[in-house]
């Protein structure tokens, strides 16, 4: 009997939750994560994965990881976001 972790729909239903949170929630986080939770359903469902919780964990936390850092490379930081001062205006 499987349990509900070892399942690969689970995975996936999680990556899509997380997709959709992304969008209330910016910053390409939860992004990462969605991304890292269909790489783990899909592992599953190919049967590259067994049904064991550590390394389904394991899987799910680099896949994210790598994720992210891919996300972040791409997409970058926002430079000019924040304004920095290095002068005061009412000194000449």
């Amino acid at each position: 009997m499987m349990t509900l972790w070892q399942e690969w729909w689970v995975w996936m239903v999680a990556g899509a939750a997380l997709a959709i949170l992304e969008v209330a929630v910016s910053g390409f986080v939860l992004l990462g994560f969605a991304i890292g939770a269909a790489l783990t359903g899909l592992l599953l469902w190919f049967g590259v994965l067994g049904g064991s919780l550590a390394l389904l964990l394991l899987v799910f936390a680099l896949a994210s990881l790598i994720a992210w850092l891919i996300l972040r490379r791409a997409v970058g930081v926002r430079h000019g976001q924040v304004k920095v001062w290095d002068r005061d205006i009412n000194e000449q």
